[in-house]
């Protein structure tokens, strides 16, 4: 039986630095080597088995076994469900009626204050719930610049208008992960991301009217903004409250748009915005039978994960339930009653393997019943976008793994309960600092999901220490994380690419820098506030 030491050279600073070298590897390699991030994580994880084997006396047994359920994790369901989300959208694409949903959602305000609510905020947090890995960034930037915005503004737009449902990308695994890591219940940490993160969220809208047109702009449609507002952050919170995060972002996305479009039948601002008077691009035309049909795969998939997340259903599984015989627990050796913890529980960690109720399942069956519905694709067309699904997420979803797995054993040799431990010197100003944490992590890895796979046991332990949730602390570090993809470099190179701005990046980064920070800050000051009162 391993027992974690807590401090093992026998200085609680000096213990958390050595526990900290594979992730400052890891950020030197990315930063001043700009090495990928593949081969950075790799590089990391080396020194991470190095660091378990030497410093905290680890058994290679154990550091294997808790490599092994981090990539089993990294495998199911992470990947299952970013694949399966993925390769819905791409069909959506393929059968041609992704163009249809373009075109309508253009087509509902000449105003260019109304398009950036409906397409920056509405649709882009649609599609980053549906899809997420920067297709609502690359996607809604280029619809707005087709729509007459300039490249660098549109870039921006979409970037802040991100914020708001970048913490529940592609069906809410960033939150998944996040309390899959920090072993907080789901259902809590979603609670506590609503008390965080909504405030936010419900002021985006304004924000990004104003960025569009300033005070004046804001004036003259506020009713807009405060629909959307209203709308889309009353139906992502009500979704994590009642329901948890894989709709959180799909339903208050749709609902959103489904507001502006019934708000543009009663009421319309007076004056009509075009950057610098310019002339609006005519939209095609579709029927209303037309839309319908185009939106239908994303109508289904919402249904699946509806039904995935009902308390009855999942209540099939747990055990005792009519269903429990369809999840296999399996003990993974060096781990599962292998480890004792530096507060003396026994590690009881297994893998699950759950392929009836897994998130992953509900979009295959999603993405089966909306090919039915396509019948000008055939099944080559089907297996040839699964393989370029595969092929265009390989590289992102082996860096997920090679952090999970680094992440574990961080975890399990007692590293990460060091680093919390020495950062619990800081007290209760800690709550203060936590979601910078998470911001600087996203800013790194361009990702939510990497950066909660790094720092939420890092988050709880220190929580744990200094008598604070420890749900409130992971919701701290995805929300500062969110707040970071406003300029981290994934999302601004992807900006780039989408409005034609290659090699120009840093326009988009000097833009979008303000932003990010104030956000972030509100977060800092709010964050706090919460865990005093919470204390």
């Amino acid at each position: 039986m391993f027992v974690q030491p807590l401090d093992p050279l026998g200085s609680g600073w000096a213990s958390a630095l050595v526990a900290a070298i594979p992730i400052l590897i890891f950020m030197l390699c990315l930063v001043v080597l700009r090495l990928s991030g593949i081969i950075a994580a790799l590089i990391a994880l080396v020194a991470e088995v190095v660091v378990a084997l030497t410093e905290f006396g680890m058994p290679a047994g154990s550091v294997a076994g808790a490599g092994l359920l981090g990539f089993l994790n990294a495998i199911w369901p992470i990947a299952y469900i970013i694949v399966m989300a993925v390769w819905l959208y791409r069909l959506s694409v393929a059968s041609g009626r992704f163009e249809v949903i373009r075109s309508s959602i253009g087509g509902v305000s000449l105003d260019q204050r109304i398009q950036v609510l409906l397409i920056a905020f509405g649709f882009g947090g649609f599609l980053e719930g549906a899809a997420g890995f920067g297709v609502p960034i690359a996607i809604c930037a280029a619809l707005l610049v087709q729509l007459g915005f300039k490249p660098v503004k549109a870039a921006m737009l979409c970037l802040v208008a991100n914020v708001g449902a970048g913490a529940y990308g592609a069906v809410g695994i960033p939150v998944i992960v996040g309390a899959q890591v920090g072993g907080v219940d789901l259902t809590t940490l979603s609670h506590n991301l609503v008390m965080l993160l909504q405030p936010l969220t419900f002021l985006v809208p304004f924000l990004l009217v104003v960025i569009v047109d300033g005070w004046r702009g804001l004036r003259e449609t506020w009713p807009a903004a405060l629909v959307v507002s209203i709308v889309f952050s009353g139906l992502q919170a009500g979704a994590l409250w009642f329901l948890g995060p894989e709709l959180a972002d799909i339903g208050s996305g749709l609902g959103a748009m489904i507001a502006v479009f019934l708000l543009g039948r009663v009421w319309q601002p007076r004056r009509i915005f075009r950057e610098d008077g310019g002339v609006a691009p005519v939209s095609a035309r579709h029927t209303l039978g037309q839309i319908a049909v185009a939106w239908s795969p994303f109508y289904i998939l919402t249904g699946f994960i509806l039904v995935w997340s009902l308390p009855w259903f999942k209540n099939l599984f747990v055990p005792g339930g009519a269903f429990a015989g369809a999840v296999v627990n399996v003990s993974i050796p060096g781990v599962t009653n292998d480890i004792t913890t530096a507060s003396g529980a026994v590690v009881t960690a297994q893998w699950a393997f759950t392929p009836v109720n897994a998130t992953g399942t509900a979009i295959l069956l999603a993405v089966i019943v909306s090919f039915f519905t396509m019948p000008k694709l055939g099944a080559s067309v089907l297996f040839r976008e699964f393989v370029a699904t595969v092929r265009s997420l390989w590289v992102a979803l082996a860096l997920i793994a090679a952090i999970l797995v680094l992440a574990n054993i961080a975890n399990y040799s007692g590293g990460s309960a060091t680093i919390g431990s020495a950062l619990a010197a800081v007290g209760k100003w800690f709550p203060l600092l936590a979601p910078v944490i998470g911001w600087f992590g996203v800013f790194i890895t361009g990702s939510v999901v990497n950066n909660n796979t790094l720092f939420a046991q890092l988050q709880v332990t220190t929580a744990k220490n200094i008598g604070v949730e420890p749900a409130l602390l992971i919701a701290a570090n995805t929300a500062g994380g969110t707040a970071a993809k406003v300029v981290s470099p994934q999302s601004i190179a992807i900006a780039a690419g989408a409005v034609g701005l290659v090699g120009r990046e840093g326009e988009i980064l000097r833009a979008s820098i303000g932003y990010s920070l104030g956000m972030l800050a509100v977060i800092c000051l709010w964050g706090f506030a919460l865990a005093q009162w919470l204390a």
